[in-house]
C-alpha cells in the first residue's frame, strides 16, 4: 500500500510549481483530480509533442485524473463544493482572491468540508503589497535577493539554469506543508489554509548569506562566502581541453588529497594566506591537463570531494542512476511511446517507481465526467 492511499487532492493549479506538488502526492499514492479551465491547462500546448501530445504535460501530471470545469458558470462551484465534502486536499495556485470571486476559496470549501487543508501557492503571499502582482520564476529569486548573491565575478547576476523559485520554493514547501496539516487532520481532525508564498520560501537557500549578514552587519559580497566562490577549496576550474572540475574540498583531508593529486605547490596549500593565489594554482594545475588525464585519476581517489562535470546526457546515463532505478518510472505519452519519467522527490519505496502511467489525456466537462462530480 502507498503511503497516501486513500487520500483526494482536488487540484486547481496549472504550469509547473502546482503540477509538480500534486504529482509527488500522485506518485505516493494520493487521488489528484485536476480541475481544467476550458480548453485545458496550457501545458497540454507546450513542446515537445509525441503524437500530438505535449510530453511537458504529460511528465507533469501523470497518474491524475482530470475534469474540465468552466467556473464562472453558474452551478459550477456549488458542484465543486459537494466534490470537496470528499477531499482532503485543495491546491490552487491563482492571485489572491481569485478563488473567493469564483465561490470556491477558503471559506466556502472549509464550510463543505472542515477537515479539508486547504494550500494556496502564490508569489508573494495572501497578504501584502506585492499580493496581487503578476510574476514568475525569474521575478521572484530577484525580489529574494538570490540573484545579486549567486552574480558572477563582474558582479552581473547570473540567470539561473532551473526554475528555483518555482520547484525549491513552490512545489516542495507545499508538499511539506500539506503532509504536515494532514498528520494533524489525522489526529484532531482539523483542517487548515495553508499560504505558501514562493519569494518567501526562496530565503532559506540564502541561508549562508543570511547567516553572515546578520552576524556581521553586512550583507556580504558573494565572492566573500565560502560556498559561493569565496573559497579555492570549493569551485569550478577547467581542464585544458574545456570541461570543468566541480571541487568541493572543504575539509582539510579532503584539500590535502586534492592538492596532493594536482601537485600543488606547498607555498600554496594554506588557502587563507593568499586565497586568489591558491585559486590561480589550481587553475594553472588543472588546465595543464585534459579531462581524460584527470578522469581515471578522479575515478581512483574516494576521498577528494572533485568531480569531473558530465553532460546532462552522461549524468542521465550513469550507472549509479540506473542501479538505483532513478528513471525506472515510465511515461505513457501518444499512440504506444513511452519515455522515463522525471524523478520526484520522494525514497525508495514511497513512489510508483516502474509504473507505465499515462497524464489525463482528455479532460471530461462537467456535464461528461463519468460520476466523479456529484449530480445537480
Amino acid at each position: 500500500m502507498l503511503f497516501l492511499e486513500g487520500v483526494r487532492v482536488l487540484d486547481f493549479t496549472t504550469l509547473l510549481p502546482g503540477p509538480l506538488a500534486t504529482l509527488v502526492l500522485a506518485e505516493a499514492g494520493a487521488d489528484v483530480i485536476k480541475i481544467e479551465r476550458p480548453g485545458g491547462d496550457p501545458t497540454r500546448h507546450s513542446p515537445p509533442f509525441v503524437d500530438g501530445e505535449s510530453v511537458p504535460f504529460a511528465m507533469l501530471n501523470r497518474g491524475k485524473r482530470s475534469i474540465e470545469i468552466d467556473l464562472k458558470k453558474p452551478g459550477a462551484a456549488s458542484r465543486i463544493l459537494a466534490l470537496a465534502q470528499s477531499a482532503d486536499v485543495v491546491i490552487e495556485q491563482f492571485r489572491p482572491g481569485v478563488m473567493d470571486r469564483l465561490g470556491v476559496g477558503y471559506e466556502a470549501m472549509r464550510q463543505a468540508n472542515p477537515k479539508c487543508i486547504y494550500c494556496a501557492i502564490s508569489g508573494y503571499g495572501q497578504q501584502g503589497k506585492r499580493a496581487d502582482v503578476a510574476g514568475h520564476d525569474l521575478n521572484y529569486v530577484a525580489e529574494a535577493g538570490l540573484l545579486a548573491v549567486t552574480s558572477d565575478r563582474n558582479g552581473d547576476p547570473v540567470m539561473p539554469h532551473t526554475q528555483l523559485a518555482d520547484i525549491g520554493a513552490g512545489s516542495y514547501p507545499a508538499v511539506i506543508n500539506i503532509l504536515l496539516a494532514l498528520y494533524r487532520a489525522q489526529t484532531t481532525g482539523t483542517g487548515a489554509f495553508l499560504d505558501v508564498a514562493m519569494t518567501e520560501q526562496t530565503f532559506p537557500f540564502l541561508w549562508q548569506a543570511l547567516t553572515h549578514g546578520w552576524a556581521t552587519g553586512t550583507m556580504a559580497d558573494p565572492s566573500e562566502l565560502p560556498l559561493l566562490g569565496g573559497s579555492p577549496r570549493y569551485g569550478l576550474y577547467a581542464t585544458a581541453d574545456g570541461r570543468m572540475l566541480a571541487l568541493g574540498a572543504l575539509e582539510d583531508r579532503f584539500w590535502d588529497n586534492f592538492c596532493e593529486l594536482v601537485d600543488l605547490p606547498e607555498a600554496l596549500r594554506d588557502d587563507t594566506r593568499d586565497p586568489e593565489a591558491t585559486r590561480q594554482g589550481i587553475r594553472d594545475a588543472v588546465a595543464a591537463h585534459p579531462a581524460a588525464y584527470w578522469r581515471p585519476k578522479l575515478q581512483d581517489a574516494k576521498h577528494l570531494c572533485c568531480t569531473l562535470v558530465p553532460s546532462l546526457a552522461d549524468a542521465v546515463a550513469d550507472p549509479q542512476f540506473a542501479e538505483r532505478g532513478i528513471f525506472a518510472a515510465r511515461v505513457a505519452v501518444g499512440h504506444g511511446s513511452e519515455l522515463p519519467a522525471v524523478p520526484v522527490p520522494l525514497a525508495h519505496g514511497v513512489a510508483r517507481r516502474t509504473v507505465a502511467d499515462r497524464p489525463p489525456t482528455r479532460a471530461p466537462r462537467l456535464g461528461d465526467a463519468n460520476g466523479l462530480l456529484p449530480p445537480t
